[in-house]
């Protein structure tokens, strides 16, 4: 990846050629040499570190490379070329600009950071807009949307990585304590925490480590959890933490977390993978109430459930209108040595019995057929085949063993398809099921954000070498994350008033939608809005409270700042350039 800027050759001639490739001159540095014994000579192990400028004797476009093994030479902060586009999409930064003056994040964020707060912001906005958080692309994203940075300054993608090389665990501390010092702590509040792990993609990372992957791979992790408020709708704080560490012993670290940030009155909506004997006792000795939804069908379960099979099913009584399911709870201990009995709200769902069943039918039929496939083969089907399948062999554990026939378990099967279509959420504290199911959804919106974080922020994987830039980037897509949320907040709840649901009402679609809105630069070097707002983008910015008319006035304030910072520019420039004799 080649730099938006040019630089000197390095000093060290002697270790520098030049091959072309392409009609297109590369700059290789060498960094050793390397013995071949079959040739009985030494070799250079050379690594390309840029392009030379044909034109421009002596300078180079650099790479990464260059960085990694010059470390000491000077970059321009700012990129080469134009300082910035005749045409700037502004509609979705004025959006944004107006979600963090509400929240007061650019003072926050100014007093926290310094004079980098303006870039600070900058990335996070990117992330945003941008749905990625490659730092090699911020200079072309900057060139044509409007900036924070003081004096809009275009920095280049290796200031970029210089910022993000600086360690910020004190700043990040303080963010997020005067962030939730903020909250509201007097009502109690239900917070969702789950956790995802991202893939890192480079070497010097402290948290990175092989882990428990939720996608399988093997590659070295690292476990990000946030804390979500159902009451204010907002993220509360965020965790990184190895990627060996498994959800469930940092689920007490994150709870003891919660009480030093202020929340007094609160509960836990945790999804399943935290149901643990431990997990529980923890909770309990702390007095916080929890909502969970059980892993899987565990015997426990199966036995509440199945004592309660037919007697609410088909009731109207028993119906929760809102969620179309019907529903029964039943007060029982969770283990043993439990000292209370939970309320167990069973939930019978009628298009999800359909579906789960028809799920599990194919699966058993697929089964059954590659079964079919084995017969007469040395093989010995296991796992979800012995489960479902009574497996008949010729000479079974001897020698020429040979699988032979399958016949299905029905009395198995038929347990299974008797328990499709229920779901049970446990309660530590007496609530009704409508009032259970109502909050333990809520937490989609906390899943939202876990998808908004790994698909749309563009952070699936941290493109990040050091545990400085790791700490930094996290940070920034966190406070990127408060922003996002409340977008999509408010767009939802646009739509809930007006009772419509509609296509470019989510987050990327009305982000998209108003990034059409542009202004383009004149021949008196001012800044106008090149269109009307249609109709689709006033009511995108209805859920912000804000009108055509004031995007008109924000393109006004913008082009006037433009103007301004052109002309000092050029007034500058023409200080500091030398009067002919």
């Amino acid at each position: 990846m080649h730099l938006n800027l040019t630089v000197p050759m390095p000093s060290e001639k002697a270790k520098l050629t030049t091959k072309t490739i392409s009609k297109t001159p590369y700059v290789y540095y060498e960094i050793g040499r390397t013995y071949d014994k079959e040739k009985k000579y030494n070799s250079a192990k050379r690594v390309c570190i840029g392009k030379a400028c044909p034109n421009r004797p002596g300078m180079m476009i650099p790479n990464t490379n260059f960085l990694r093994y010059f470390p000491e030479e000077a970059l321009p902060d700012e990129a080469d070329g134009p300082t910035r586009s005749s045409c700037l999409q502004v509609g979705a930064y004025f959006v944004i600009r107006k979600v963090i003056s509400d929240y007061h994040l650019e003072r926050m964020i100014t007093q926290i950071i310094g004079r980098d707060a303006g870039l600070f912001m900058d990335l996070g906005v990117y992330s945003i807009i941008t749905e990625g958080n490659a730092a090699q692309y911020y200079p072309a994203y900057a060139y044509n949307h409007p900036l924070m940075t003081e004096e809009m300054k275009i920095y280049s993608d290796s200031k970029i990585s210089d910022f993000l090389s600086k360690e910020m665990d004190n700043q990040r501390v303080a963010f997020l304590n005067e962030w939730n010092r903020t909250r509201d702590h007097r009502e109690k509040i239900y917070i969702s925490y789950d956790s995802t792990n991202k893939i890192c993609q480079a070497g010097d990372i402290n948290l990175a480590e092989i882990g428990h992957s939720k996608e399988g791979s093997d590659k070295p992790i690292f476990n990000y959890a946030v804390a979500w408020g159902n009451g204010n709708r907002e993220p509360c704080f965020y965790e990184a933490y190895p990627g060996s560490i498994v959800d469930v012993s940092q689920l007490q670290f994150m709870l003891e977390k919660a009480e030093g940030y202020g929340y007094r009155h609160i509960g836990f909506i945790l999804d399943r993978g935290y149901f643990s004997k431990e997990n529980i006792h923890f909770m309990d000795s702390r007095g916080y109430d929890f909502i969970i939804m059980v892993k899987g069908m565990k015997k426990l379960v199966r036995e509440v459930v199945t004592s309660v099979l037919g007697t609410f099913e088909q009731s109207r009584s028993t119906s929760i209108r809102a969620f179309k399911v019907n529903v029964t709870t039943v007060r029982h201990q969770l283990y043993p040595s439990d000292e209370k009995e939970r309320c167990f709200h069973i939930f019978y769902d009628e298009k999800k019995h359909m579906a789960e069943r028809s799920k599990l039918e194919q699966d058993i039929d697929l089964m059954a057929k590659q079964l079919k496939s084995w017969e007469g083969m040395q093989v010995r089907p296991n796992g979800k085949y012995a489960k479902y399948f009574d497996l008949i062999y010729y000479h079974e554990g001897k020698e020429d063993e040979t699988f032979t026939a399958a016949r299905e378990r029905m009395d198995v099967i038929d347990q299974e398809i008797r328990l499709c279509g229920y779901f049970v959420i446990i309660t530590s504290e007496d609530m009704t099921a409508e009032e259970a199911l109502t909050l333990y959804k809520s937490r989609d919106s906390s899943e939202k954000l876990f998808r908004g974080d790994k698909s749309y922020l563009g952070d699936k994987a941290e493109r990040v070498y050091g545990s400085e830039s790791l700490d930094t980037k996290v940070f920034i897509e966190f406070v990127a994350l408060i922003i996002r949320n409340k977008i999509y907040t408010c767009l939802k709840d646009e739509m809930i008033k007006n009772d419509r649901k509609l296509n470019f009402m989510t987050v990327p679609a009305a982000l998209r939608e108003l990034d059409k809105i542009e202004m383009v630069k004149g021949a008196d070097n001012e800044y106008r809005l090149d269109h009307a707002v249609t109709a689709t983008q006033k009511a995108i910015l209805s859920a912000f409270g804000m009108t055509a008319g004031d995007i008109k006035r924000k393109a006004k304030e913008l082009s006037a700042e433009l103007v301004r910072i052109e002309l000092e520019a050029a007034e500058k420039k023409a200080s500091e350039t030398p009067t002919s004799a």
